[in-house]
């Protein structure tokens, strides 16, 4: 597989902001996913709660975060005093992040593990506070070497379509053309949450 992995060569504890939850209950293959990655997997409260409502409950997604907790593929944990306190900085500052988004980064930084994080302000601001390191994306995860040895037979590649289709999964647009590669032009036509789209999906059906 040509699209890498940033994951690949880190055992540090890795935090997942809700929407990566979400990208991985899409894929259809999120448990497997995360028993494959050698990583441990931390989940703060504030993460799990924010999909503790009807539709997360209707469409599957809060049955797959309480499988997750109850088979302890994660870690559920609270917010210490300095998460806390970053926490409060991120909600309540201009430019502020949401709940989870904040709780991710707020525990991340405060144990010095890694985010998981696609939306561009909170990678930004994580980035801000971990001295320029970058936080990994939900795709990092989704093409881990653990995770390709795991899902054979293009199943690896059918998780990673189906976060994009399903889970509306933001990539890093320097791995855009790397990821078009490998799930195929005509799958790429359906994922509207590739970088560029638009542009992207004219130049394919000219």
């Amino acid at each position: 597989m040509t699209c890498l992995s940033s994951l690949s060569d880190t055992l540090t504890p890795l935090v997942p902001d809700t929407s990566v939850l979400i990208n991985l209950h899409a894929c259809t293959f999120g448990e497997q996913v995360l028993r494959a990655i050698p990583n441990d997997i931390v989940l703060p409260v504030t993460v799990a709660a924010e999909l503790n409502h009807e539709t997360s409950h209707a469409n599957g997604e809060n049955g797959f975060i309480q499988r997750l907790i109850s088979e302890n593929i994660v870690k559920v944990v609270q917010m210490d005093d300095e998460a806390v306190r970053l926490f409060e900085t991120m909600i309540r500052s201009p430019g502020s992040l949401d709940d989870g988004e904040a709780a991710t980064i707020a525990v991340a930084v405060s144990q010095g593990f890694l985010p998981i994080v696609d939306e561009r302000k909170g990678r930004a601001r994580a980035q801000d506070l971990m001295n320029g390191q970058a936080p990994a994306w939900s795709l990092d995860l989704l093409v881990h070497p653990a995770v390709q040895s795991e899902l054979v037979g293009g199943a690896c590649i059918d998780a990673v379509y189906l976060a994009l289709r399903e889970g509306r999964m933001r990539i890093d647009e320097e791995r855009c053309d790397a990821l078009v590669r490998l799930i195929g032009i005509e799958r790429a036509k359906d994922c509207v949450s590739l970088p560029g789209y638009k542009a992207r999906r004219e130049k394919w059906l000219s």
